[in-house]
């Protein structure tokens, strides 16, 4: 067996093999050659996989994703774009029923031979002898011709053959932006195993899970395509096409038809790549280092857009790093194509017009999920929200940064649509699978919104201060790992001291509801002020109080949750607190004493920042 070895990024690999007492994962570093058919879109490859176990079990079968074939007639993508209620209006097309009425019919349904994707494998071995192999729609089985034992390591290889399906959703050829190759989940990928046992996940609308790996690969391509995508290109003073070293002019000799690009990608879960003809291409060099690419095409509607987008980019770079932690690669490339915006090893594929706020906040959401998913790898099928919604909080923080005005709540757009969600009666567990929501719509707002206030809530749970610091703990500890939620709970707990087990027991395993209110506010013969509180919703919290008084003053008080054995220090200094007696979940109602007469009081508030997702805003308040 032949090790890929990749010296210049040791520093990568001692991190990662690096194991905290208990704790393990798997290995798979790749080699593979590539060769794409422009005029045909098909390729064929071969791929070599030095695949480690590092667990304590005797693996006797492995898997293998073939993303590519989610897209034909009959793939389970094609069934449940045709039974779920809110298709993907990217994946879907408009036409009449029998009736007369508009219905919509799956896009994968109507592919041609020549339009849908495929992978397909042969001369499968393990160390030079065949293995048995069984293709299961988007995966394949792989019965192994010797038993991997823990500790030991295997050679994998492969012959494959692909075809690029018409661009219906992240991969694909041609989409609506004109982009010729976006080249995601492309290739034979080694599903993750890890202490929970193999996520050998079909294909059927999201997310992905993928096993840390060195990734060198080869792409044979039409001389004229411009690449962009994961790792860090070997030949660029061969290649050109704005790669090419200052001062290095690179002529490639007419008569020769192709070029074949050769990227390293160190510690990586994934390898994307995207071509075309029109791509323009810019690079920026950063204050940390890092060099951002720009890829997209020769369209003078754009361009002014693309060109205003880069000093941004290179704006959130800083700011996420500051904000959570160090980005640790030396280049990340933001890349028109996809179908809207889309988080890759090094790179993101986006859509690349539009209005340019809109493009900033799409390029800061997707170069955020270099944090939460590219080097935090959380499992996305079974913790979306661990990546969308943390990606969702770090994004809107960054967008209130550059805000002229600043939000009070920056995570307001949040709260509100999964209040919506709630009122509609069709919320989901966040534990849910994500393939398993009825709605598309319930598993976005979930995922994305319901997901970011998990951390916006930490804030008035336990402190801005405290929930900072967890987010930069939690990326230092977790980074190049699997981690998941329970991970981030023990995180907060360890920076803050309090107990949130019921936190995230509640808030992602149920869909239990907050719901605080006002109910009696009565002042007694010794002119004191008794206020009375409920709690209507199933789940606890701490509670915040203003009481504002006729002549222009205001204090605050506190009240700790019990179970949470914490106190919070005071988030608005400037006005007095009192830290009341602690309630307890299973008393519903909750009584204090002002030494004022209920005429002194303009205005009682619960929790005015409104960080805490109370469904029923209007029984907070108490006026007169």
């Amino acid at each position: 067996m032949k090790k890929i070895f990749f010296p210049f990024v040791l520093c990568f690999s001692i991190n990662a093999v690096a194991q905290s007492e208990g704790y393990w994962q798997q290995r798979a570093d790749y080699k593979m050659e590539v060769t794409m058919d422009v005029k045909s879109y098909q390729y064929s490859g071969k791929q070599e996989l030095l695949y480690t176990n590092n667990s304590n079990d005797t693996l006797k079968r492995v898997y293998y994703h073939l993303y590519n074939n989610a897209f034909q007639p009959g793939s389970e993508m094609d069934a449940r774009l045709q039974s779920i209620p809110d298709p993907d209006g990217r994946m879907v097309t408009k036409v009449k029923n029998a009736e007369g009425k508009d219905i919509n019919k799956s896009r994968i349904a109507q592919l041609k031979p020549n339009e849908i994707g495929f992978l397909k494998i042969s001369n499968f071995k393990q160390d030079g002898i065949l293995a048995t192999t069984k293709e299961v729609g988007t995966i394949l089985e792989v019965d192994l011709a010797q038993p991997l034992l823990p500790g030991k390591s295997t050679l994998l290889t492969l012959d494959f053959n692909g075809q690029v399906p018409v661009q219906i959703r992240r991969s694909g050829r041609n989409n609506k932006e004109g982009v010729e190759l976006s080249m995601a989940q492309w290739y034979p990928k080694m599903a993750e195993f890890d202490f929970e046992g193999w996520h050998a996940n079909p294909y059927i609308a999201r997310e992905f899970h993928g096993v840390w790996s060195n990734y060198d690969v080869k792409i044979t391509i039409d001389k004229n395509y411009v690449l962009g995508g994961t790792g860090y290109l070997q030949n660029k003073n061969e290649i050109g096409h704005g790669y090419a070293d200052d001062g290095v002019t690179v002529s490639i000799p007419k008569k020769q038809k192709t070029l074949t690009w050769h990227f390293l990608a160190p510690n990586v879960h994934d390898f994307t790549w995207a071509a075309d003809k029109e791509y323009l291409h810019d690079k920026l060099v950063t204050e940390e280092g890092v060099t951002l690419h720009f890829l997209y095409k020769n369209n003078p509607k754009i361009i002014e857009n693309w060109k205003k987008a880069q000093g941004y980019t290179a704006e959130i770079l800083k700011f996420f790093n500051a904000m959570v932690g160090k980005y640790p690669y030396e280049q990340y490339s933001v890349i028109q194509g996809g179908d809207g915006g889309m988080e890759y090893a090094m790179c993101t594929l986006v859509l690349g017009e539009g209005e340019l706020n809109g493009f900033i906040g799409l390029i800061a959401h997707e170069f955020g999920h270099s944090w939460f998913q590219q080097v935090l790898a959380i499992n996305e099928s079974k913790h979306g929200w661990m990546d969308e919604g943390f990606t969702s909080f770090i994004e809107d923080t960054v967008m209130n940064h550059f805000a002229e005005k600043k939000a009070a709540n920056p995570y307001a757009g949040a709260y509100k649509s999964y209040f919506d969600l709630v009122k509609s009666g069709k919320e989901q567990p966040l534990s849910t699978h994500s393939d398993r929501f009825d709605l598309n719509r319930s598993y976005s707002v979930s995922s994305y919104s319901k997901g970011e206030l998990f951390l916006s809530q930490l804030i008035y749970l336990i402190g801005e201060d405290n929930l900072m610091k967890t987010l930069r703990r939690f990326y230092e500890e977790f980074k190049f790992k699997h981690p998941t939620p329970n991970d981030i709970k023990r995180t907060a707990e360890r920076i803050s001291g309090a107990h949130l087990d019921w936190y995230l027991t509640d808030w992602t395993q149920t869909t239990n509801t907050i719901d605080y209110g006002i109910s009696e506010v009565v002042t007694s013969e010794t002119a004191q002020t008794k206020i009375t509180l409920e709690r209507i919703g199933r789940m606890p919290m701490p509670i915040d109080l203003l009481v504002e008084y006729t002549d222009g003053s205001k204090e605050s008080f506190y009240i700790p949750l019990r179970m949470m054995h914490f106190e919070k220090e005071n988030p608005t200094p400037e006005i007095s607190r009192t830290v009341l007696t602690n309630w307890a979940w299973a008393f519903p109602n909750y009584s204090f004493t002002l030494a004022k007469p209920k005429s002194s009081i303009k205005k009682i508030t619960i929790d005015p920042t409104g960080l805490m997702a109370d469904v029923k805003k209007e029984n907070n308040t108490f006026a007169q």
